[in-house]
């Protein structure tokens, strides 16, 4: 039972599970978790500007990809996880 919202264990919970997924992110991509956190700050702030999305709830996965000739194998893949709620029909143009 939360107490004005000052015990709510769901959002702690929540918040140390998207920090740990960054964690293991960053680690196989070899770079650094600010890295990856402000990676996905930008993407949800840009995002955020054509649609209404689940701020909370995006995630970032970074896979290494196979060596492919003509690379020095380094090359690595990021996928994104972005809950979209709503697009609004306002127009681009």
């Amino acid at each position: 039972m939360a107490w004005f919202g000052r015990f709510d264990t769901k959002g702690s919970g929540r918040t140390a599970a998207s920090r740990l997924r960054l964690i293991l992110v960053s680690d196989k991509a070899d770079c650094p978790p600010e890295l990856i956190q402000s990676l996905q700050n930008d993407m949800i702030h840009v995002i955020s500007r054509y649609m209404e999305i689940e701020k909370d709830q995006v995630q970032l996965r970074m896979e290494p990809q196979p060596h492919r000739p003509g690379t020095d194998g380094r090359l690595a893949v990021l996928y994104a996880n972005i809950p979209v709620r709503s697009i609004p029909n306002k127009g681009i143009y």
